[in-house]
């Protein structure tokens, strides 16, 4: 093999909205309610192995909005992309998949999550940032308190859950 072939390699394929819904069921009588909002906002971060080398990252948000206890909005996103990710040591696939392609999708998925509320006829609400760090450590955490041993696949997978 040519030293050529063992340089690491990472690209971005292809950036893409997956899914994106939202539902307003208490519209119209909730745009009467004077009471400002409370905003609950739920992540999700995912990989899988579509080819050899090549991978897609997801990152899902969940932002429910309710005055007292109706719920005025719930908008759910996510976003995804194709990444080439070769000759990377497999100490460094799975965080490299589990924070640096979510910190990539991240931003694409609060433009179309803020985007979508503002069009439902809501004030803006702008998500903060978010350390994908902290969650994927939080997953190994998790992981080593259950005893789970992880494999090659589970490694790939990152399924980083937060409320």
């Amino acid at each position: 093999m040519s030293e050529e072939n063992l340089q690491p390699i990472f690209q971005i394929q292809r950036v893409y909205l997956k899914d994106l819904s939202l539902e307003q069921p208490n519209s119209p009588s909730i745009f009467l309610e004077q009471e400002a909002p409370s905003i609950e906002v739920a992540v999700a971060v995912g990989a899988e192995i579509l080819d050899e080398g090549i991978f897609e990252s997801t990152v899902t948000i969940t932002v429910t909005a309710k005055i007292k206890e109706k719920v005025a909005f719930l908008v759910e996103g996510k976003q995804a992309g194709i990444f080439e990710a070769r000759n990377i040591p497999a100490e460094q696939l799975d965080p490299l998949l589990g924070i640096g392609c979510p910190n990539i999708l991240y931003p694409y998925l609060r433009a179309n999550i803020a985007d979508a509320i503002t069009r439902s006829g809501f004030p803006p609400v702008h998500l903060a940032e978010i350390n994908f760090e902290v969650f994927y450590q939080q997953r190994l955490d998790a992981e080593m308190e259950a005893g789970s041993k992880s494999d090659a696949q589970q490694q790939s997978t990152p399924s980083i859950v937060t409320h």
